[in-house]
């Protein structure tokens, strides 16, 4: 009995030393709401109802990117916005206006000038009421989406290449714009804009192309790889405004075809501060073809995403992006964002304590 009991207590000696070595080999991990850590976030327009916020509340989100669309870009109109989202103590960390989709802008029409004072009007007031980051996207012919699955039991986009240019593509406008059409087009608003930005302290995030394919409707698309945004960039001529929205899931849509993998794009513009929106969302493969997932039922490891973007110290705005809909959903589709908002910070939490 008394080696029993001596060998029992040797045991647990053992057993709490390793627990103590466990607890000091971790780094210390920031709360999720600590100011320098990723805030979590998610798309919402700005006439969600009461009942959407109040959701929104509860699942532990205080930011929104804000889908502001046609609204008054003026600070007063968006100033009533932020007052009402802030009484459900959701803070507008982005913001999205409809204005730079304009075909007159991105195809170069008459009139662009005038919704291009828009948007600047539009960066104005993010500025004074300390909206961070305006993400926009620039492909007037684009298609997303060729059907709607079921995937696992829930519905999601999915986008075939083969049924794109057989059942669905067609020349979108009167002509075909090449890429050169595009590329200018494309300087002509960024050297309007990013002074502006640059002025009213907002960042501008650039989204990818999605799906990244070259041309789509007889329009050439432009960020559909890395050289894309490096070109990007060199047109903005190191403007601190310049920047990109990293859209995981069309990054993965492009597999080898994108020039840097997921990883080494949060690396290269994630590590030079150049990296100031992140949709996190998986697909269930590169094209040709793919179908879009909650985080957990995709191709991509997105944890290693996760623990990729704390090591750079990103600490911007992510959102779950293009959530599936689960039985019953609507509106902001209440049961598939809980779904990703749950998964997404269960592994901030273990990428904050695995990196520190």
């Amino acid at each position: 009995m008394f080696a029993r009991r001596t060998f029992l207590s040797a045991a647990a000696v053992a057993a709490a030393a390793r627990r103590r070595s466990v607890a000091q080999s971790r780094k210390p991990a920031i709360d999720e709401y600590d100011p320098g850590n990723i805030k979590l976030a998610h798309r919402t327009p700005w006439n969600a109802s009461d009942v959407e916020l109040l959701f929104l509340k509860q699942i532990g989100l205080r930011w929104v990117r804000l889908e502001y669309g046609s609204q008054d870009p003026g600070v007063d109109a968006l100033r009533k916005v932020q007052q009402r989202f802030a009484g459900f103590g959701l803070g507008l960390y982005g913001a999205v206006p409809d204005s730079y989709r304009s075909l007159r802008i991105q195809l170069g029409l008459p009139g662009r000038d005038e919704d291009i004072e828009r948007y600047r009007t539009f960066l104005r007031s993010c500025g004074k009421l300390g909206i961070k980051v305006a993400p926009y996207d620039f492909h007037p012919g684009n298609t997303y989406t060729t059907s709607m699955i079921e995937r696992r039991g829930y519905r999601a986009r999915q986008f075939d290449l083969q049924d794109f240019r057989a059942k669905v593509e067609k020349q979108r406008f009167e002509r075909v714009y090449s890429a050169d059409d595009i590329w200018a087009t494309y300087t002509y608003f960024v050297k309007a804009t990013l002074p502006v930005a640059e002025e009213a302290g907002v960042k501008m995030a650039l989204h990818p192309d999605d799906p990244p394919l070259a041309m789509m409707n007889g329009v050439a698309k432009l960020f559909i790889n890395y050289e894309g945004y490096r070109r990007a960039e060199q047109i903005a001529g190191g403007s601190p405004a310049w920047g990109i929205r990293l859209c995981v899931g069309t990054w993965a849509e492009g597999g080898d075809r994108m020039g840097k993998d997921v990883f080494e794009m949060i690396r290269d513009f994630g590590g030079r501060g150049k990296l100031y929106d992140v949709d996190f969302r998986n697909v269930t493969s590169p094209l040709p073809s793919f179908a879009e997932t909650f985080p957990d039922d995709g191709y991509l490891d997105m944890y290693q995403v996760m623990k990729t973007l704390r090591q750079v110290r990103f600490n911007g705005s992510l959102v779950p992006d293009h959530v599936p809909e689960l039985a019953g959903d609507r509106g902001i589709r209440p049961a598939g964002t809980a779904y990703c908002i749950a998964s997404i910070r269960a592994i901030l939490r273990r990428a904050n304590e695995e990196v520190g």
